[in-house]
């Protein structure tokens, strides 16, 4: 006890034992001092004093003698009992000196404490030197001007969602279109420009407006997975992941906003026009006089849809040309896209594990708000040069039943480079089966909340 009151210089324990000789016997006296001192209050306490008599001779104590382990008993008892009385006494008298003297010793508990609070606090990497009030865990889009604040034609009316889009300058007019619609609702805009082209989109009165990126002959998914990272869109409520060759006229953002925000879709995308689109799965088709739908049917043939059907492609599935996220969910999708895996093939089947609970609830197709999908060939492909986008609108739909997921053979464009890309792609979607299921085998922590529902 006495070196664990040492370090704080308040108490000193003194055991004094002294011999006192008398005629014919030794009588031992052992006295115990407690001497406490501290902030200007001090207790002497002089303790115990206990006698064993023996003959002068037996100086040595022997234990073999019963009178001399008798003594050494009552000894060890009353050490025992002075020890109890001084821890008891000691840890009241802390308790009051902490009261009596806020400023003595308490510093040390508290930094003890704050130390223990401290570390359990989440920081992000790297941020352990900095004060955490000086930590910027987020960024945004906006553009901010060299002096003075910032303008109002440059500034985004409110945070409510980002359109990141493909943009080929063979499809400036489409683009032009879905861009204008977006500003118009206040979205944050965003153009992947994988054909190297950004100079020719100057002329367009809102190019200064929206963020230009440019690689060449890179897809929208490599852009998204180096230039959209979760904390750089953390702003941003909703996420548009879109293909270029898209039409938008019944299409309007800020009712689709409001539509997946009451239906509570996490991960959705707007249904397609069949009469001028290009349909590659039926589940995307629009269904007259319907808000939204989550799952389509078949009857016939292979991989059969029904009221019973619990996985992709029948319910919890969105194509990947038009896709639309909220925030949660596209902070999962951003973890799963394949850093090397740039045509994301497959991922479609998988995203219903970022939907931030039911697939079968929080996925889905809206209705209401459609647009046109008119397939025409962009990377690797080349279009017909005597036919511009805007005539595509008007053409019929050519309708395929394959998703992004299943190339068929015979759907290879007569240009060879597109064909290749298609190869590609479907052995990134090989790779990608392969990866997610040596993640399930090996992560011995994950459970498949979806395990139970098969199709």
């Amino acid at each position: 006890m006495v070196g664990l009151w040492s370090w704080s210089g308040l108490f000193d324990f003194l055991l004094i034992s002294s011999k006192v000789r008398r005629k014919g016997e030794k009588k031992v006296v052992f006295l115990v001092y407690l001497v406490v001192s501290a902030a200007n209050r001090s207790w002497d306490f002089v303790g115990v004093e206990f006698s064993c008599t023996m003959k002068s001779y037996n100086c040595a104590l022997p234990l073999s003698d019963p009178k001399s382990r008798s003594c050494l008993c009552s000894l060890f008892i009353t050490v025992s009992l002075i020890c109890g009385v001084y821890f008891i006494g000691g840890a009241w008298l802390r308790k009051d000196l902490f009261k009596l003297s806020p400023g003595f010793g308490l510093n040390t508990t508290r930094r003890h404490r704050d130390l223990d609070r401290c570390e359990g606090k989440c920081r992000p990497i790297g941020t352990e030197a900095l004060p955490e009030g000086i930590i910027s865990k987020t960024s945004n889009l906006e553009m901010r001007p060299l002096w003075g604040s910032v303008s109002e034609d440059n500034k985004s009316k409110n945070a409510m969602g980002l359109l990141a889009i493909s943009a080929g300058i063979s499809q400036k007019r489409l683009v032009n279109e879905i861009v204008k619609k977006f500003l118009g609702d206040g979205f944050a805009v965003m153009l992947f420009h994988y054909d190297g082209v950004v100079d020719k989109w100057r002329e367009l009165e809102w190019s200064d407006r929206v963020i230009h990126v440019s690689a060449t002959n890179q897809t929208k998914w490599w852009f998204a997975k180096r230039f959209l990272h979760p904390d750089i869109v953390a702003e941003y409520d909703y996420i548009f992941l879109w293909d270029e060759d898209l039409g938008v006229k019944n299409f309007h953002p800020g009712r689709y906003l409001s539509i997946i925000k009451e239906e509570g879709l996490e991960i959705s995308q707007p249904a397609l026009d069949p009469r001028k689109s290009e349909v590659h799965h039926p589940i995307t088709v629009r269904r007259w006089r319907s808000r939204v739908h989550r799952r389509f049917y078949k009857f016939k043939g292979g991989g059969r849809c029904d009221d019973n059907s619990t996985s992709p492609p029948c319910v919890g599935w969105v194509e990947m040309m038009a896709p639309v996220f909220s925030r949660a969910a596209w902070r999962c999708a951003w973890y799963m896209i394949q850093n090397d895996l740039i045509h994301a093939w497959g991922l479609d089947m998988k995203l219903g594990y970022c939907a931030q609970g039911d697939r079968m609830v929080k996925v889905g197709v809206v209705d209401e708000e459609y647009i046109v999908h008119l397939g025409l060939p962009t990377l690797g492909g080349f279009p017909d040069k005597n036919k511009t986008s805007t005539e595509s609108l008007d053409q019929p739909p050519r309708s395929k039943s394959l998703s992004d997921s299943e190339p068929l053979a015979a759907d290879m464009y007569r240009f060879d480079n597109r064909s290749a890309v298609r190869r590609q792609s479907y052995n990134e979607m090989m790779t990608f089966r392969k990866r997610w299921n040596k993640a399930v085998e090996e992560d011995e922590c994950w459970i498949d909340p979806f395990k139970q529902r098969t199709t």
